[in-house]
């Protein structure tokens, strides 16, 4: 009998939950003999209260939070993150042992510098907005704003309505974390690591995927005609196989 596989633990994004994942990864992984869990961060999903309580948790306030949830499990997890949840859990490896990490369309380790400005380019009155009122939710307020950010043309209208009725706000101070405050290092990392992005991401580009995976010192997978979003994409599956059989080779 094969030694038992880590506990996966996955952890979403901006503005997201851990809903993200309960759409399909959460039972897929299960049907697949994996012990898989999410959680949701401070003030994030179930937890969200209001947009103040959320405003000034810090980077590490969300990687205390997985470091607890982990804590909580019979053995250290894989940690799974995707987009600022990426992010999370470079800050994560930076202090803590896993057996490995796996990013998703993460923030790179030069953090959001990129996308502050596109957005700004694009949307210079909603990025005025958010920094006059400390608030990102004027990036993502509308269903068609969502699609552009996290989703692919071929999503429904019906699905694109479904995720962003789940969205809320994002702290401010995570933002100046990922911009400058607390950006990942590396160096410090010690975890093998498996780095994933799509070829559609309007959010991290082609580009920058690759240069978070030769930090890591390895080679990015890039899916093509994938957006942002890529645990609820039309392709999900093959993601998730990835993830697997790369699990499985460790």
């Amino acid at each position: 009998m094969g030694q038992k596989s880590p506990p996966i633990l996955f952890v979403h994004g901006a503005w997201h939950g851990k809903w993200c994942y309960e759409k399909y990864f959460l039972d897929y992984f299960t049907n697949q003999g994996f012990e898989a869990y999410a959680l949701d961060l401070p003030n994030h999903g179930q937890k969200f209260t209001t947009k103040r309580e959320l405003r000034w948790k810090s980077l590490n306030d969300y990687v205390e939070e997985v470091a607890a949830f982990a804590d909580s499990l019979e053995s250290k997890p894989i940690v799974v993150g995707h987009s600022m949840g990426g992010g999370v859990v470079q800050k994560y490896l930076e202090k803590y042992e896993a057996p490995a990490g796996v990013l998703l369309a993460s923030m790179p380790p030069s953090g959001v510098g990129r996308i502050s400005l596109n957005i700004f380019r694009h949307h210079p009155w909603r990025f005025l907005k958010s920094n006059l009122t400390l608030s990102l939710y004027p990036l993502i307020d509308t269903p068609k704003l969502a699609r552009q950010h996290f989703f692919s043309a071929d999503i429904s209208e019906k699905e694109v309505e479904e995720y962003w009725s789940q969205m809320h706000d994002e702290s401010f101070r995570a933002f100046l974390d990922m911009l400058i405050l607390g950006l990942p290092k590396p160096d410090l990392v010690n975890s093998k690591m498996l780095v994933l992005g799509g070829e559609k991401d309007t959010i991290f580009s082609v580009s920058q995927v690759k240069a978070t995976a030769a930090a890591y010192n390895t080679d990015a997978i890039i899916y093509d005609g994938m957006a942002h979003d890529m645990m609820v994409e039309a392709d999900w599956q093959n993601v998730a196989d990835d993830i697997i059989e790369w699990v499985n080779k460790l």
